[in-house]
């Protein structure tokens, strides 16, 4: 196995397996057009690294990412689409927001039966004059037309009904996903180690800021504990355990990349 990329790389790194022609992609952590520490995932660098893989017939792409920004996104969305091998998609947790995008460049979406996609506008904060902000937006609606597009082109739905998604900042479970045509196939044999505390959703190592979100999950299933008591596995009820809003402090002030 041939490893590609920087070594102190922590979130993403590409690995080519010579006899298979099967290379591999870690997305893990925040969408960025710069990589401030080296911990965003960046066109630039995703498109440097791509090329490194060289001629591979599969590329097996896993996320776990609540999203980050919109064009950089929608960047490594096209890279993948015109990449001539066949690209499968494992949600190893969460693809929010643009990595929702990401994701549909799958030719094969896979994802564990406890593992989420959330799908919302994009949206930003600006400063400046009125006009300043009539452009701002325009610049909004834009945005969302070429997420809806890659929507479109992965799920089959209808326009309307993908708006409506995005309206309502719609979070999947896997079953969900699948139904509405995100997502192809839910592997069973598979679960994901996630928990909540104080706000934070921590999904496989990484951490979501559910403050930050208008209508946040509250519905999340977790794996049983084992050797756990009779208290605990009545409250987590075989694995879902009940998140209710109310729980859940909604940040007015909240900020996110577009």
């Amino acid at each position: 196995m041939i490893l590609v990329g920087r070594k102190n790389k922590k979130f993403w790194e590409f690995r080519a397996q010579e006899d298979l022609k099967v290379g591999e992609l870690l997305l893990y952590g925040v969408i960025s057009n710069y990589s401030w520490w080296d911990d965003e995932i960046s066109p630039k660098q995703f498109k440097e690294d791509l090329d490194a893989l060289g001629d591979v017939d599969e590329i097996n792409v896993y996320i776990n990412s609540d999203g980050g920004d919109v064009f950089a996104g929608q960047a490594i969305y096209s890279m993948l689409k015109r990449h001539k091998a066949k690209i499968n998609v494992y949600v190893d947790g969460l693809a929010a927001s643009i990595a929702s995008v990401v994701a549909m460049a799958g030719d094969v979406v896979y994802m564990p039966r406890n593992s989420m996609m959330m799908v919302h506008n994009p949206w930003t904060i600006g400063i400046g004059t009125a006009e300043d902000f009539r452009k701002l937006a325009d610049d909004l609606d834009k945005a969302r037309e070429s997420i809806i597009v890659a929507y479109e082109d992965k799920s089959g739905l209808e326009r309307e009904k993908i708006i409506e998604l995005l309206d309502a900042e719609t979070w999947m479970t896997a079953e969900e996903a699948v139904e509405y045509g995100f997502a192809d196939e839910i592997e069973h044999e598979k679960e994901i180690a996630a928990s909540l505390n104080d706000g934070f959703l921590e999904i496989n190592g990484q951490k979501v800021d559910l403050t930050r979100y208008k209508n946040p999950p509250k519905l999340l299933f977790l794996p049983q504990k084992q050797n756990s008591t009779p208290k605990e596995e009545k409250q987590t009820d075989d694995g879902l355990l009940s998140l209710y809003q109310s729980q859940i402090k909604i940040n007015k002030n909240r900020r996110l990349n577009l």
